[in-house]
């Protein structure tokens, strides 16, 4: 029997307070069952699309330093997979939590698999970063050195480095009885330093090894630059490589015998419980203070280290040998994304830079003089007049952002804008979004903006700018108790005549100019009644009260998107049984929910032809006859982080006046945390231009691709998409590039004129 404690830590690991617990079982109205072989464990999938931005990075067709972006982008990734998902399943363990997950994997066996599959990946890293990258790298100009390749005059450039830029910096931690092991913030990296004794003169020490740290300071880049006078480019050194080799420096009168880098990776889940919380923010504060003390979960040591030091890491950090990675390379490997800022554009990808040719690039940037609704009496409409006669769908990053700017940028300056109500869950370090409504307020708007505080890994940046809007005058909410508030939205109200009309941007993506050069994601601009009233519903029931609000066209979870889901998929099911025409379409980030899962099979039974494009997770088993023969799931892993969601639903219903295709898109992926412990929204798409868009392109240059593709066999196996020998490559990140500059090209007289 657990105790309330282990009870309370079972919890905290699985990422679910009690009461949303409570919400899921009666929202799901099921409990979930176990059926090996119907479902691929979570944790298992994920490693599995690690591994496919790994085959980026050993993939020679790709540039060479776009290669060392996915390199480090695996470490960044699994960092985060240790920080929370790893060490969830080592709580649930210490708690003593046997049940199995619906693959019927028990924690324990998660835990002994993660660690296969994880050596097994690591190890495949460094050996591409040695014998693959390395070696272009140099064959390419860019040297990375150890201490023992160095040249005299590298050697002494490097000794002057130490003692002007890094000795000052670092400070040594000797570990004995007068102190005690220190305590290592989280993912900080340091050399251990064994000490032989005296180097000459005195009493020799007794025969135990003395050790110390030397913490490697972040303040200083890890990859360092060699400028020597007469290179044309620098060779570059690692931090701690420089470290290692003057270390002597930190304690005269003793030998160094060994030096070894070591890396911690801890426990990083914020334990909130907002429900029991009476100031959010500062509680997050106190957590985010609180989680370099975690319990380590990960010990990365270079590969040579001896072990004594080995076993001295292990008892201090209070963590299981398998736990600790031997590496045959430098720690941290996301450390080489510096190496991606070296103006070397024939070893990148080819420059692009996303168009704006949408209608709304032709709006008027000046704000209208009070009673007047054209700006210096030009002809010209401003961005209000346009979202009256059409909605606007940008796809991103090749459309660019900046209309989205542009919206509340506008919307900020305009005096015949009275109201901007605005969700924040991840934004830049200098956001215009931020300005703009710093701006608006200023201006004697009304400005409420949702800010979520527990966004992963921004809750720093997310209490900074709450704390700027609130000294801004800007009305700042932190959503509903229990939920993160995950979706995008934007909300004007402007005085037009004798009434008020709302306008609203819904997207997939963040409000990020920064990400959205480098995500996929499909941005929308209405002034429809029906959509704009849902979403005015939507924020009043962020900042008020509503136990159950109703919406008309927007899907909105926790309120009835797990439902609508459900409906529509079991609606094809019923729609190929009666013998009439059946498909389901389906781009997502990833798909874990057993119920969605279930359903997708029974539609599978009944004949819908069913392709999902799932970006990581995906725990459903395709291919399987009698469940899931008419299923195809794929994954593309490129250039650009697949980011949208898109569904589409055939929806024939026969002669039903309503029959016609259901599409929308949104920020929920379909995940037990996206239906019931967020608060998420899908818009529909209404305009027949841009439908007609999704159906005949979107959709079908996806599912055309197989350069970046892979498809998920029932194996677990992600496999390059099947093609004749002699066809084509085709990139659907290619092909969209494409048709964003042709579609330039065809606007330019009329944007020039």
């Amino acid at each position: 029997m657990q105790t309330n404690a282990q009870r309370k830590n079972s919890s905290r690991a699985t990422g679910q307070s009690a009461a949303s617990k409570r919400r899921k079982r009666k929202s799901t109205g099921r409990k979930r069952t176990t059926r090996r072989g119907a479902y691929f464990n979570r944790e298992l999938s994920w490693l599995a699309f690690n591994r496919r931005v790994l085959d980026q990075a050993r993939n020679a067709k790709n540039p060479l330093l776009e290669r060392v972006k996915f390199l480090a982008i695996v470490s960044s990734n699994l960092d985060e997979f240790f920080e929370i998902r790893v060490s969830g399943l080592i709580q649930q363990v210490e708690s003593g939590i046997t049940e199995p997950t619906a693959d019927g994997l028990s924690p324990k066996e998660q835990l002994r698999r993660i660690h296969a599959l994880v050596a097994a990946l690591v190890e495949d890293q460094y050996r591409c970063w040695r014998r693959e990258l390395v070696p272009a790298l140099a064959k390419n100009g860019i040297v990375i050195k150890t201490a023992r390749d160095l040249r005299p005059a590298e050697l002494a450039w490097i000794q002057a480095y130490f003692y002007e830029q890094v000795l000052p910096v670092v400070t040594p931690l000797a570990i004995d009885q007068a102190h005690p092991f220190p305590q290592l913030g989280n993912k900080t990296l340091n050399v251990l330093v064994t000490l032989a004794g005296e180097s000459s003169g005195g009493e020799p020490d007794d025969n135990e090894p003395r050790i110390a740290i030397l913490p490697v300071p972040r303040i200083l880049p890890r990859l360092v630059p060699i400028t020597l006078a007469d290179d044309e480019s620098p060779n570059y050194i690692f931090l701690s490589e420089i470290i290692k080799l003057c270390a002597s420096s930190f304690f005269p009168g003793y030998e160094i015998s060994d030096t070894c880098a070591f890396r911690v990776t801890r426990n990083s889940d914020l334990y909130i419980d907002d429900e029991e919380s009476d100031n959010l923010l500062k509680h997050i504060e106190e957590q985010l203070r609180n989680l370099r003390r975690g319990a380590a979960v990960r010990l990365e040591i270079e590969d040579h280290a001896p072990g004594f030091i080995y076993r001295t890491l292990c008892s201090h950090l209070k963590i299981a040998p398998e736990y600790v990675f031997r590496l045959r390379g430098p720690l941290n490997l996301f450390r080489l994304m510096s190496l991606t800022a070296i103006d070397r554009p024939e070893l990148k990808y080819p420059s692009f830079t996303p168009v704006n040719c949408s209608p709304l690039a032709l709006a008027n940037p000046d704000i209208p003089a009070a009673g007047n609704t054209r700006a210096n009496h030009t002809d010209s409409k401003n961005i209000f007049e346009i979202l009256r006669e059409q909605d606007v769908m940008l796809h991103h990053p090749y459309d660019s952002f900046a209309p989205v700017v542009d919206f509340v940028s506008y919307a900020a300056r305009d005096p015949q804008v009275f109201a901007i109500k605005q969700t924040l869950y991840r934004t830049s370090g200098d956001s215009p979004i931020v300005r703009a409504l710093i701006e608006a307020s200023r201006n004697g708007k009304q400005v409420a903006a949702l800010v979520e505080l527990k966004a992963r890994f921004d809750e720093a940046n997310n209490i900074q700018w709450a704390r700027q809007l609130e000294d801004a005058g800007v009305h700042v909410v932190y959503g509903l108790v229990g939920h993160k508030t995950h979706c995008k939205c934007s909300l004007v109200v402007r005085r037009e005549g004798d009434a008020l009309r709302r306008y609203v941007h819904l997207g997939t993506g963040n409000y990020n100019p920064n990400t959205a050069r480098l995500y996929t994601d499909l941005s929308l601009f209405t002034a429809r009644e029906t959509i704009t009233a849902d979403a005015a519903n939507l924020f009043n029931t962020l900042t008020g009260f509503s136990r159950s609000p109703a919406f008309d066209r927007l899907i909105v979870a926790p309120f009835g998107m797990h439902e609508r889901m459900q409906e529509l998929i079991l609606q094809e099911a019923a729609n190929a049984a009666a013998g009439r025409p059946a498909r389901i379409m389906a781009k997502m980030n990833s798909l874990v929910d057993q119920e969605t899962i279930d359903n997708l099979y029974t539609a599978s039974r009944a004949g819908v032809k069913i392709d999902l494009i799932v970006r990581g997770i995906c725990c459903l088993v395709p291919g399987i006859r009698g469940r899931s023969e008419n299923i195809r799931v794929r994954s593309i892993v490129g250039r650009f982080l697949e980011h949208a969601r898109v569904f589409y639903f055939e929806n024939n219903n026969g002669d039903d006046i309503d029959s016609a295709p259901l599409i929308y898109a949104g920020s929920a992926d379909w995940m037990p945390r996206n239906f019931f412990r967020r608060v998420e929204v899908l818009y529909p798409i209404d305009a027949p231009a841009i439908r007609e868009w999704i159906t005949s392109r979107f959709f079908p240059t996806e599912m055309a691709d197989n350069e970046n593709a892979r498809e998920l066999r029932s194996n677990g196996n992600y496999a390059p998409v099947a093609h004749a020998p002699n066809a084509a490559l085709v990139s659907a990140q290619k092909k969209f590039m494409a048709d964003a500059i042709a579609r330039a090209a065809d606007t330019a007289p009329s944007r020039s004129a």
